[in-house]
Parts: structure tokens; C-alpha cells; sequence
């Protein structure tokens, strides 16, 4: 069954995307971030290792969670995760902090080291697969907005390639959108 829903009317009044109004999290989300052409290796791998830990979970959970992220891992420099070693993995599986998932955890740092060795780095990579912005429409129904693109699809295959880890073709869209990449606000969203 589909779920054909436009946007939503704010606690402020203002119109949103569905999903941006149902806490005061998302509304501050929506309003400052999603959708906000995000640029910077540090900001990037932050953004590529919360959307990791969000597979199989709620995005809430990681907002709620983020700056306990980032004390763990080091303000997501992608230098230091790197040089974390089995020690750290055990520290922060016992951190409440954050999402105690080894797999999630040691994919995190395995994913700093793959952007050490990344030739043009992190920024030119991901945004190289950002599409023509010219070419899309805005979707007007939460039904109109996809789970993958070819887009997202060939990130992934590049990434995997590039030694990343939790970095599927539905993860890689949901970092599209989190960073302006594409933008899915809704027509009728104020911030469409």
C-alpha cells in the first residue's frame, strides 16, 4: 500500500515534508540541514558514517545520539579514526553514547582509512555523483521520492570499491539528500 502525503503543516505554520514535523528534532533538522549542499572531507565522513550507523534505525536515534558520535570519534576526522585501533573498537563498544554496533563501529574506522587513500578525496568523490540539479523536478508526494537512484547505485559500487563498508545504494541516497546533493523537499515544503 502506498502512503501518498503532501506536505505538512508545522507547529509554526509553516508547510514541511512529512517527516520533518513530528518532533522538535526533525523540525530542526529539516529547517537548518536536510537538503543543505554540504562540502568538506571532515563533514562528509561525518555524514557518510551517521548514515552507516543509521541502517536498520531510526534517524532519530542518531540525531539524538550525534554528539556522542562525535566525542568518540574524534570529531569524525578522518586522520584520527583512522589510527584507531582494537582498543578503541572495545572503548566504544562500551560507550552509551553512541550505538554500540561492532560491525558499524569497525566499518567507521575502516571507512576513515579507506579515505586516506582516496586519490581526489572524499568531497570531489561523493559530489562527483551528485545529478544535474536542472534535470530533476521537485517530488510533489512523499511517494514520489525514491529509496535509490542509478545515482546512489553507482555510488555505492565506487565507494565499496574504495574499501568503504555500510555504504549500500539506499544509505549512499539518504547521504544525497542529507547533503544537497539532491534535494527532496516536498512541493509545498517551505524549503523547496
Amino acid at each position: 500500500m502506498s502512503v501518498q502525503v503532501d506536505a505538512v503543516t508545522g507547529p509554526d505554520g509553516r508547510p514541511r515534508c512529512p517527516w520533518g514535523v513530528s518532533t522538535p528534532d526533525y523540525v530542526e533538522y529539516h529547517d537548518t540541514e536536510w537538503g543543505v549542499e554540504l562540502h568538506g572531507e571532515t563533514a562528509l565522513f561525518e555524514r557518510v558514517s551517521l548514515e552507516a550507523f543509521q541502517s536498520g534505525l531510526s534517524w532519530l536515534t542518531i540525531l539524538r545520539k550525534r554528539e556522542g558520535f562525535r566525542r568518540a570519534f574524534a570529531g569524525f576526522e578522518p586522520d584520527r579514526v583512522a589510527s584507531f585501533t582494537a582498543d578503541d573498537v572495545e572503548r566504544l563498544l562500551s560507550d552509551q553514547s553512541i550505538i554500540r554496533n561492532r560491525a558499524k563501529i569497525e566499518a567507521t574506522v575502516r571507512n576513515a582509512r579507506a579515505v586516506a587513500d582516496l586519490e581526489s578525496g572524499l568531497d570531489d568523490l561523493l559530489w562527483s555523483f551528485a545529478p544535474d540539479p536542472a534535470g530533476r523536478a521537485a517530488p510533489e508526494r512523499a511517494d514520489d521520492v525514491p529509496a535509490t537512484t542509478p545515482e546512489s547505485r553507482a555510488m555505492a559500487r565506487e565507494l565499496k570499491r574504495c574499501g568503504f563498508a555500510f555504504v549500500g545504494p539506499t544509505t549512499c541516497y539518504a547521504l544525497m539528500q542529507a547533503t544537497g546533493m539532491v534535494d527532496d523537499h516536498l512541493v509545498g515544503c517551505w524549503r523547496s
